[in-house]
């Protein structure tokens, strides 16, 4: 059905009439020709529909990685009752890494299950009513328990220990109407900055210069590098904050790239080959793996981005200069690719002060951009020992996104 069912005169959002449900296919039809409008700007309203049943089957969200959620009322007939708020929640591989009990020696890397929680979504009938906070408050609780055992019973290792028992260890999101709302429900804010650089076409350099592109068969083995290296770092002693991260492994590039697959092939009609770049050699590379976000199409290419999803440097203890070579031939082939692409910016989110020292040495323009409107990042911590704000979010990348 196309409308939104019928509900006269509305409850209040505090009613326990009012529950979190999982909705059919009919109804994540529904919620999508709703939302098309807002976000499928870039492909008409049947091949939005066919990207977002596309999306449930590719790597992350496959195989149960992706919960769709309703509010609605109890006792409703599903496709006919009112969709008063949706969302949906993908469940990711994270790890956090506390101090040990002297604060001397490694850190305990604890891994376990987080959720990205996106597209959440009131229709405008209904806003205004406290629906969404009240959906909000439900998934939040719902999360912090939900598929906690799906990351299974890790191998043990030294400085690694499976989470055992139930709980999710936090949830993330990312708020595009500004940083008070997910506060208010338990989402506190992060940083939530990038480096934006402008496409230039015909900037790649040449293979002489010692870069190779990135295609999808090489990303395996560099995700299981950077997955590596980043436990280490996190083990590392030091520090009085629990640091936690959402892990860049492969299924999360994978769940961007095949999304771009989709967008590019329908705008385009192909597909990119190029999903990065590479310098340097084994143990001292420098990468970059990116995806091309499509918000406005052909018609509003302003809003075209070229995402920086992860850039990795491997042995960081190498000279700034050194690094700033091969980043500046990575950064060169993204600007060219950018442009290539019809995308307007290029974005690398949350570089640490030691990235912001590499860039500024590669010579490329860039502006310094804070937001602080759009994609908010924002943490629900669910552990008991501290407190959200005594937190590091470690490789708030683009990758962890959703």
């Amino acid at each position: 059905m196309g409308s939104n069912g019928n509900l006269s005169p509305l409850p209040p959002a505090s009613s326990p009439s009012l529950i979190l449900a999982q909705p059919t296919q009919g109804e994540r039809d529904r919620t999508a020709r709703h939302t098309y409008p807002n976000w499928g700007g870039a492909l008409t309203e049947d091949g939005y529909l066919q990207r977002e049943t596309y999306l449930t089957t590719v790597p992350l969200a496959r195989d149960g990685g992706i919960t769709h959620w309703i509010l609605t009322v109890d006792g409703g007939v599903p496709d006919e009752r009112p969709i008063l708020s949706s969302c949906e929640s993908l469940r990711k591989r994270a790890v956090y890494a506390r101090p040990s009990g002297n604060g001397e020696g490694e850190r305990v890397v604890v891994e376990g299950v987080a959720h990205g929680i996106a597209s959440v979504f009131t229709e405008p009938a209904f806003r205004g009513k406290g629906y969404a906070s009240r959906m909000m408050k439900e998934v939040g609780e719902k999360l912090e328990g939900w598929q906690a055992r799906a990351a299974g019973a890790a191998e043990e290792k030294k400085g690694v220990e499976a989470v055992e028992k139930g709980s999710s260890l936090f949830s993330v999101l990312y708020s595009d109407i500004g940083k008070t709302f997910y506060a208010k429900n338990g989402w506190a804010p992060f940083e939530s900055t990038h480096v934006s650089i402008k496409p230039v076409k015909g900037a790649a350099p040449t293979e002489g210069q010692g870069v190779k592109v990135l295609g999808y068969h090489e990303l395996a083995e560099l995700c299981a590098a950077d997955e590596k290296q980043l436990r280490a770092d996190l083990a590392r002693p030091g520090g009085s904050r629990t640091k936690v991260a959402i892990l860049p492994e492969l299924d999360a590039m994978l769940w961007h790239l095949m999304r771009e697959d989709y967008m590019t092939k329908a705008i385009f009609g192909k597909t990119p080959t190029i999903r990065g770049a590479v310098t340097g050699e084994a143990g001292k590379r420098v990468w970059a793996i990116w995806m091309r976000g499509y918000y406005g199409g052909l018609k509003k290419p302003e809003g075209n981005v070229l995402h920086v999803l992860r850039v990795v440097v491997e042995g960081p203890e190498q000279p700034e200069e050194t690094l700033a070579d091969g980043l500046r031939a990575i950064l060169q082939i993204a600007q060219h690719e950018a442009a290539e692409w019809r995308t307007e910016d290029i974005q690398i989110w949350n570089p640490n002060p030691k990235l912001r020292s590499v860039i500024d040495k590669t010579g490329i323009q860039y502006q310094l951009v804070n937001r602080d409107t759009d994609s908010i990042a924002s943490l629900r911590w669910y552990g008991e020992k501290e407190q959200t704000s005594e937190l590091d979010w470690v490789a708030n990348e683009k990758f962890a996104w959703c």
